[in-house]
């Protein structure tokens, strides 16, 4: 079969691999309809992730059809279209039981990171009963594959770790895919305000469209541009959904007391914490990697049409041109590229 295997920094190739099989009595074989490039794939492809094994196929979102189900596999069966979660969860250790999948013991962020990914023509899915969701009719494959990461990653990480509450004045900051899908989460809390700060003017256009009230670069004296909108004291959540200190810094600038900062961005280097200027300040700070327990929820909401998700995707290539879509992902604001789909039919 055709996958996308790195080679260490700035090395990955399309090349001809062997098809994945069943290893445990708990995988299914999916064979990949539709996948897409996550901004952590390219922090692995920019070398963010040093202790990356060679050989590694990349991608751990997408959509396909099952093709070889385990003995032990109870809720799956040859035929259905699945949308693959991020995260693969075993269902039964002590951090699964509480809802923190995102650190299984047996499973976690895994896909395209310890074991062959999704960019490809097949991957074999572990503890697929607690990590494959069936995909209903009245969703879009390609919406569908907006549920594999983004949309339960600015969700949780983003909104319901940054306490987004009704009448709050909120600040993403980063209008990538994953900050766009926590303003599009964030509007179920029915927040007054919402500023999504970015560089990218075509993004913060489209921010507007999918439900921003204020669109600010950060340009000049950041934290007084926040309070002409919403005051001297600041926002009440600021969602960093970027991952460079820049952002970060950012973040702590227009917070009020108080208030939240949820980091969401993927970071790759250190940052520096202002704690003379923050320890009185009351905030809460929260990180995380995505659990995926909310992607249910979000797949009822995709399906009545209360998101407006396909507005997200912008280019579309086949697998023989993955090479190319990485090279289009990695000049985003010079290609107007947002989310990307990847086609392996």
């Amino acid at each position: 079969m055709k996958a996308l295997v790195y080679h260490g920094d700035h090395n990955i190739a399309l090349e001809e691999v062997q098809k994945p099989v069943i290893e445990k009595p708990t995988d299914v074989i999916v064979r990949i309809t539709k996948t897409t490039i996550c901004g952590t794939d390219l922090g692995i492809y920019k070398g963010k992730n040093l202790y990356m094994r060679d050989g590694i196929i990349l991608g751990h979102e997408g959509v396909g059809i099952v093709e070889e189900v385990g003995s032990s596999v109870s809720q799956f069966k040859k035929g259905d279209k699945v949308i693959i979660s991020c995260i693969t969860a075993c269902g039964s250790c002590d951090y699964c039981k509480k809802q923190l999948y995102a650190h299984c013991r047996d499973g976690g962020w895994i896909l395209g990171h310890m074991i062959d990914g999704t960019q490809a023509e097949y991957v074999r899915v572990p503890h697929a009963d607690n990590s494959l969701f069936k995909i209903p009719n009245e969703i879009d494959d390609e919406v569908a594959v907006m549920l594999s990461d983004i949309l339960p990653t600015g969700h949780e990480i983003g909104v319901q770790y940054g306490n987004v509450k009704p009448g709050d004045a909120i600040a993403i900051i980063g209008a990538g895919p994953v900050g766009l899908a926590a303003l599009l989460t964030a509007q179920f809390y029915s927040p007054s305000i919402i500023i999504m700060v970015d560089l990218d003017e075509n993004r913060l256009q489209l921010a507007k469209e999918l439900g921003a009230t204020h669109a600010v670069t950060p340009t000049g004296d950041i934290k007084q541009k926040i309070a002409e909108i919403v005051g001297p004291d600041g926002v009440d959540v600021a969602i960093e959904a970027v991952g460079i200190p820049a952002t970060w810094d950012i973040s702590q600038e227009i917070v009020k007391p108080g208030g939240h900062i949820a980091n969401v961005g993927v970071h790759g280097k250190p940052v520096e914490f202002q704690i003379q200027d923050l320890w009185i300040k009351n905030l809460t700070i929260t990180t995380g990697l995505v659990n995926t327990n909310t992607t249910p929820m979000l797949m009822r909401a995709v399906a009545t049409n209360k998101l407006p998700v396909g507005k997200l995707i912008t280019h579309h290539f086949d697998l023989d041109q993955i090479r190319h879509a990485y090279d289009v992902f990695l000049n985003a604001s010079k290609e107007n590229a947002i989310k990307i789909i990847i086609n392996a039919d």
